[in-house]
């Protein structure tokens, strides 16, 4: 039986509600995943069985378990912990932040399940406290605030998609510190110690894209002795998700507005980690045309 389910996958889908579980686990589906929704988590290790029996037939299943499990909910944690010791389980946590979900619950003018006699934000709270272990603990963490359901289910195309699957996937993000830290980010750097291009007339509409502004940006006293070090301390963390299957990480820099120093930096930070073995790196400019 061993050798049958060596390449089987079991994915649990979880996350606040609002967050988009229903987009992902869509997209999975079309991917060819067998998607099992609203599963108690105690139903997790049957469901195990089930697969070992079916063998190849169901190479990747995805179990989304979320809070419409009540009780239940509450054993989710030492349930994957316990799966882990045998399967290769992962977990995707789907957020969003407080604002996105109230709008996307008046949208639909439903209540939040948790809310009882109290507000959506209520239930929002009550939700994040439950499910704050499960999150720190998963192998992806899905910031959806700003995607629509297109842009979700892209995303979760590509991070899943078996064509040129690698061993860990890095999104580099260049972002703006004053539209917010990335909720999803593992790790933040902050660019914003070099001078800013913006103050520059000839570079101020360009962006970090631009081959003027990234040599201004990477020519200044510091900037390579930055990428130089932040690349060889994230190595040995790239080599270590790997040891510890996870599959996907964000590293996200910042400066000001997310459209020069940031832009350009990503692109040599994501050059660098692309080098590395078992690693396969896109990049995304979360910021760049909001100014």
């Amino acid at each position: 039986m061993a050798d049958e389910t060596e390449h089987q996958e079991m994915l649990i889908v979880t996350g606040m509600s609002g967050a988009g579980r229903s987009t992902a686990a869509n997209a999975l589906e079309d991917l060819g995943w067998y998607v099992v929704d609203n599963l108690p988590p105690q139903m997790l290790r049957p469901l195990v069985e089930l697969v070992e029996r079916a063998g190849n037939s169901l190479p990747r299943i995805a179990a989304v378990v979320d809070i419409r499990g009540r009780d239940f909910f509450s054993e989710l944690q030492e349930i994957i912990q316990a799966l882990r010791t045998g399967v290769n389980v992962r977990v995707m946590f789907l957020d969003a932040t407080d604002a996105a979900l109230v709008r996307r619950f008046e949208a639909v003018r439903r209540p939040h399940p948790l809310q009882g006699d109290g507000t959506i934000l209520d239930g929002i709270g009550a939700e994040r406290a439950r499910v704050a272990a499960i999150r720190e603990s998963s192998d992806f963490v899905v910031d959806t605030s700003d995607l629509n359901i297109h842009q979700l289910a892209t995303l979760v195309t590509d991070t899943f998609a078996e064509a040129d699957r690698a061993g860990l996937r890095v999104t580099v993000l260049s972002f703006g510190f004053k539209y917010g830290i990335p909720t999803d980010a593992d790790h933040v750097a902050d660019a914003r110690f070099l001078p800013n291009p913006f103050w520059e007339p000839e570079l101020r509409a360009l962006t970090g894209e631009d081959e003027r502004v990234s040599g201004y940006v990477l020519g200044q006293p510091g900037a390579m002795e930055f990428i130089d070090a932040y690349a060889a301390a994230l190595a040995p963390v790239m080599a270590g998700y790997q040891r510890e299957n996870k599959r996907h990480a964000t590293v996200a820099i910042g400066c000001t507005g997310g459209k020069h120093r940031s832009v350009a930096i990503v692109r040599e930070i994501a050059r660098r980690l692309g080098q590395l073995p078992g690693v396969a790196v896109s990049i995304k400019d979360r910021d760049l045309g909001r100014e």
